[in-house]
């Protein structure tokens, strides 16, 4: 890599906005001149496609969940890669842990951006407990995509915590809203859109349970995303006769925005959504969860609930359906926060500055 500044980018198993976001800074990287190289599963670099954006891909086994014997082959293999660091960024909180493993007793700092807070409870949330105290201590640099996140790092004693800034893309409708109606079946009925991975953390139970009541507006609701709960969300819309559809994964959510009346997020947990982004930036109207990172995201572009307050959820999709005004209003707020929003632009400066500060100005713009 001759005499280029050299980063280090680790992440783990990702289908989303982490893979995008980190393309996104190996490019802007990359263009900068610098020498940048992915450590992650294979998978990714085959979804994002990190070497066309000018970084080197170097396959490293970091899977969801804990495995002793890989992880310890993991450390090892990233404490090479970053043996001619000059700064390492890891995504997510396994690949954080990971890389302050392999970091530690060495001088090459290491920024860890926290793009998920720990929703599971018994031994897993345990040992997640364990991974947050493991980043907090061997972290330089703490990036967090919420204020609960940034505050949990500095009780754990994490020594300098930040706001990360993970933009979604630019993206516009490819299709017409006719085409894209006759493709869901919708007719002119309402469509209410969730994005969503089909896992525990979003909270896609209260979804169901929202549907599960007469609308006067005969609303339909469907869910962009796939992921391991998709047998058991599908048994029961067969079951309950749900006027829910599960789309499977997706390309072409500018497409579905163009036709929502409004987004519907029931998360457990978020932090800065890619698809919350895109819905203020195509001034969708909001109906989400008051968690996370979502409330200073919102603002005032949508109606916010309690967490699993199912009565609360069904009362706001109401009033979306039924206050044409009122959708109007929210519509319009959420265009003004969707130009607010930081873009790809803002990212890079902030890596940048915490670059050049964590090696003393040998990485700069």
């Amino acid at each position: 890599m001759g005499d280029r500044t050299r980063v280090v980018f680790v992440l783990g198993t990702s289908a989303g906005g982490v893979g995008r976001h980190v393309r996104m800074l190996a490019k802007g990287l990359a263009d900068a001149g610098h020498a940048v190289v992915v450590a992650g599963p294979a998978a990714v670099e085959e979804t994002f496609g990190f070497t066309e954006a000018g970084a080197r891909f170097v396959p490293v086994p970091i899977a969801d969940r804990p495995h002793p014997v890989n992880d310890l082959r993991a450390v090892a293999r990233l404490r090479h890669i970053a043996s001619e660091a000059h700064v390492v960024h890891a995504h997510g909180l396994r690949a954080g842990a990971l890389a302050a493993l392999a970091g530690m007793g060495t001088p090459v700092p290491l920024v860890v951006t926290l793009h998920n807070a720990a929703t599971a409870g018994g031994a897993i949330g345990a040992v997640y407990a364990a991974l947050e105290r493991v980043v907090a201590r061997g972290a330089t640099v703490v990036l967090g995509v919420s204020p609960d996140l940034e505050e949990r790092m500095r009780a754990l004693g994490a020594r300098d915590v930040r706001a990360a800034v993970v933009p979604a893309p630019p993206h516009e409708p490819g299709r017409s809203a006719e085409e894209v109606r006759r493709e869901l079946g919708a007719g002119e009925r309402p469509v209410l859109l969730t994005v969503a991975r089909l896992a525990q953390q979003k909270g896609l139970e209260t979804l169901l349970d929202t549907a599960a009541v007469p609308y006067p507006e005969e609303p339909l609701f469907v869910v962009a995303g796939d992921g391991p709960l998709r047998g058991a969300l599908e048994e029961r819309i067969d079951r309950e006769g749900l006027p829910v559809r599960l789309l499977g994964a997706r390309n072409d959510v500018a497409d579905l925005l163009s036709v929502a009346h409004a987004v519907v997020v029931p998360s457990r947990w978020e932090g800065q959504p890619l698809s919350v982004q895109e819905a203020l930036r195509a001034g969708c109207p909001i109906v989400a969860t008051a968690v996370g990172g979502l409330p200073a995201m919102v603002g005032d572009a949508g109606t916010l609930v309690a967490y699993g307050d199912v009565a609360a959820m069904r009362g706001a999709v109401r009033e979306v359906l039924a206050d044409a005004e009122r959708r109007e209003r929210l519509a319009a707020a959420a265009r003004v926060r969707g130009r607010e929003l930081p873009g790809e632009a803002e990212a890079l400066a902030l890596v940048f500055i915490v670059y050049t500060e964590c090696t003393g100005g040998r990485i700069v713009a």
